[in-house]
């Protein structure tokens, strides 16, 4: 099988920020998957499941509620490593012209006084909620957005190398 793309950036160099992971066209229109990192993965602990979860409802509902870019937003949703997120969005921005969004967005989490869709009727495990401690992590990561706002290195992946062989077979750069 093929190695999808989300496996060849090189996770033991990923920091934190927004960066491109899959642009698509779809007939005529262009979508582009965005890689929301909010914790450096292999290093840092993953995201508690209960604060993920908070903050999946809180952006969604932010994101699909924003005047100018409610009709862009296609998914807002974690990650499973509980490392950070995926938004997938209408058209094909550079990450640094939608950083403003999801700083917006993290600070609206980071000042949420209650977790939308949190009934039975509204949530597949409703009782799966800490908006406290998703209110921490929002804090944590728009205030890193907005101090790395001008560093080039939070919207750049880091690809991993990889050496083929005549027969197929690939090997991981060390």
């Amino acid at each position: 099988m093929e190695l999808i793309p989300s496996f060849s950036v090189d996770h033991r160099r990923i920091i934190p920020g927004v960066f491109t992971s899959r642009t698509d066209r779809v007939g005529d229109s262009v979508i582009t998957t965005y890689d929301i990192r909010v914790t450096r993965p292999n290093k840092e602990p993953a995201i508690d499941a209960a604060a993920m979860h908070s903050l999946e409802h809180i952006i969604a509902t932010y994101l699909r509620n924003d005047p100018l870019w409610k009709d862009e937003v296609i998914y807002w949703g974690p990650m499973g490593c509980l490392t950070g997120f995926y938004l997938i969005l209408k058209g094909n921005r550079e990450p640094a012209q939608i950083s403003g969004l999801l700083l917006n967005a993290f600070r609206a989490a980071e000042n949420a006084e209650s977790v939308p869709g949190t009934e039975p009727e509204n949530c597949g495990h409703y009782i799966m909620h800490d908006l406290e401690m998703a209110k921490w992590y929002a804090k944590r990561f728009a205030d890193y957005l907005e101090e790395n706002k001008e560093n080039p290195e939070i919207y750049k992946y880091p690809k991993t190398g990889r050496l083929v062989t005549e027969d197929g077979q690939q090997f991981f750069d060390s």
